[in-house]
């Protein structure tokens, strides 16, 4: 096995547990990772779910997985205060999450994560206030777990990284590393979103331990800097889609599964409620 395959085979391994088979993402990408948390989700917790999603257009996690994304459309003021909370960049301090050097005054995902989980948690805050935090949250784990939301600041989670992905053109198509992971990985899938949702699922990838976002996010980075994530050449072929998919589907699967866990722990029942 080369360094480069052992390292990816390491870093899968980290992802799954150890008796497991083994966008942020784009649309797809994020309705996935609500997909596989909403079928976790615990009784009473989902109920919950329900009752603050309710009259929503489409009130399920993957109905309002891509309202934080839409925000810029639909409410430029919210989108702009929201906007930092997409991402936290930490490639070049080792993957080592500091709140103080890379989240100042809570603007990174991680600290949005919490934030809005605290509001979700808080049954003393108006209905709007916690649906719009369970929409955020839903939307933030999915972000969190995409490796260019957590890697490096100088190229802007490698919005800068210039890629030629090939698409059946003798030129291909001209794109960056970001786009790539958000959504470009899965371009040429002809799998349904449901038969792709049933197939992560049926992995087995579970959060052994749903741990904390910066974990989170320090172990998407770590994916961001493994060797060959950024190619040696903006061109690059069928066998980076080959190698990588996986890994991405894998991270995929467990946003979802931390997902819920983060949900059936935010919302579970209490005695003092």
């Amino acid at each position: 096995m080369t360094r480069t395959a052992l390292a990816i085979a390491t870093l899968a391994a980290g992802l799954v547990l150890a008796s497991s088979p083994a966008h942020a993402w784009g649309p797809r990408g994020h309705r996935l990772v609500a997909g596989i948390a909403e079928a976790q989700l615990q009784p009473q917790v989902r109920a919950q779910v329900d009752a603050l999603l309710a009259g929503e257009p489409e009130p399920t996690l993957p109905g309002v997985a891509n309202w934080a994304d839409e925000l810029r459309a639909n409410d430029p003021d919210l989108g702009r205060r929201s906007a930092s909370w997409h991402y936290v960049n930490i490639a070049e301090d080792g993957c080592s999450y500091d709140a103080d050097r890379h989240c100042p005054r809570g603007g990174c995902v991680v600290e949005a994560i919490r934030e809005q989980a605290a509001i979700l948690a808080d049954t003393r805050q108006p209905l709007d206030a916690r649906r719009q935090a369970l929409k955020f949250v839903v939307h933030f784990v999915g972000d969190v777990h995409q490796p260019m939301h957590a890697g490096y600041a100088h190229d802007r989670g490698g919005n800068s990284t210039q890629i030629n992905q090939p698409d059946g053109s003798r030129d291909g198509h001209g794109t960056n590393l970001h786009a790539l992971w958000d959504s470009g990985l899965f371009r040429d899938m002809q799998e349904t979103e449901a038969a792709q949702r049933a197939r992560l699922t049926g992995d087995g990838v579970v959060a052994a331990d749903a741990g904390d976002p910066a974990s989170w996010a320090e172990g998407a980075c770590r994916i961001a800097t493994t060797e060959g994530v950024y190619p040696p050449r903006p061109k690059i072929d069928g066998g980076y889609i080959a190698t990588w998919r996986p890994v991405a589907e894998r991270q995929i699967a467990l946003g979802g599964s931390r997902l819920a866990a983060l949900l059936n722990h935010t919302l579970a029942p209490r005695d003092d409620d």
